[in-house]
This record gives structure tokens, sequence and C-alpha cells, in this order.
């Protein structure tokens, strides 16, 4: 399947993920310690994703008081190559959507790097996407955006499945917007991601042009 194939398809039906990782960079050696993911299919979550991995390396107390995830919890764990293996399957044939998805997609071609496993979906930004529609908010971090829309949440944050859903109802909430404030129905994933990168005086003209 080809990129042009992906961004054809629904922005509706998308997997939302997100990793919890040892630090910010995994050329630096960094590792992703949990992934969860949630699957969008026209319009309503119907799946999940979530594990705990264990990368071989320490995960440093900063990140286990952030987390809450600890060296005692991820030694029990399965390691990385195994888990990101099932996380690959799970996302086949899906375009994909994170939260400063930079941040993720990094870790995310890491760790298929290590294990051989490359895709071709596309990956989105919800935080570039809310930066253009939700122009008003205090603030574009996921908790703030969260408070803004009154999105579901259980007030958990970094923790991998639970940033995963509430950015997935975050996602939910940007089309919504775009088809009450624009009358813009059906959108492409094409369209959600071409606007991410769209400077916020053209998208007057984006908007006419679909």
């Amino acid at each position: 399947m080809t990129t042009l194939d992906f961004h054809r398809r629904s922005a509706a039906s998308v997997i939302v993920f997100d990793f919890e990782t040892t630090g910010l960079s995994p050329d630096m050696g960094d590792r992703a310690i949990e992934i969860g993911a949630v699957l969008i299919e026209h319009g309503r979550i119907t799946d999940r994703f979530q594990q705990v991995m264990n990368p071989g390396v320490r995960i440093p107390l900063f990140i286990e008081n952030l987390t809450g995830i600890t060296n005692a919890m991820v030694k029990e764990a399965r390691n990385n190559a195994e888990v990101m293996s099932d996380f690959y399957d799970f996302i086949a044939g899906h375009n994909l959507v994170a939260h400063n998805a930079s941040f993720d997609e990094r870790f995310l071609r890491a760790e298929f790097k290590r294990i051989k496993k490359y895709f071709s979906s596309g990956i989105a930004c919800s935080l570039l996407a809310a930066r253009r529609i939700f122009q008003q908010a205090p603030n574009h971090q996921l908790a703030t955006l969260a408070a803004y829309k009154n999105l579901p949440t259980e007030g958990v944050y970094h923790r991998a499945l639970a940033d995963a859903e509430v950015t997935a109802h975050l996602w939910l909430s940007l089309l919504e917007e775009l088809r009450a404030q624009q009358g813009l129905n059906d959108l492409s994933f094409g369209f959600m991601h071409q606007l991410t990168k769209t400077p916020k005086h053209q998208l007057r003209k984006l908007y006419a042009q679909h």
C-alpha cells in the first residue's frame, strides 16, 4: 500500500498511540518502556493495545516518579522486541496519530529498526492540529486540551494507554469541530495531515478547497 493510499483513508479510522520512555532521545540510547494505543474505526473506539516492556536498560528515578513505571515492573515484563513485534501487527494497515507526534515517531521508528520492521502509513500530530483548530485554548498540552474540551479522562497522565485514550477523544473532537464550524465532513487522513502543516493564516484557503 502506498503513502497516497494511506492518505486517502478516513481520518475517523486511525490508531492513536503513545510511548512512555526512559528519556527524550533514542539517538542517546533512550528506550521505550510502555506502549499504549487505541483503535478508532468510523469515529468509534473499538480496540486497545497496552504493554509495559523491558528495555534492558535502567529507568531513571525521575521517569519512575513521573510514570509510576519502575525497574521492578519492567524486570518482569516481556522485552521490547517481542512487544514491538506485536504492536507492528496491531497497527498494520492503519494510519497513526500521536500528541506531539515527532517525539513518539522517533521512538517508534527506532524500536522498529531494532527488529528490522518498517512501515509506510502516515503519522499525524494532534498537537499541531489542535493549535490550528482550538486556537483559543490556554495552551495545547494534552491535559489542558482535555479540560478545555471536557474530554473523557480518568485524570491520569504519563501512562501510555491513558494518554492514548485522551488523545483519541481529542482527535475525534477535532474532527467534530471541523464539521460543526467549517462544514467539513468525511475528512481524509491526508487532509488532516495537510492541515497540521498549514500556517494558520492559510487555513481558510485550505477549508475552501475541500
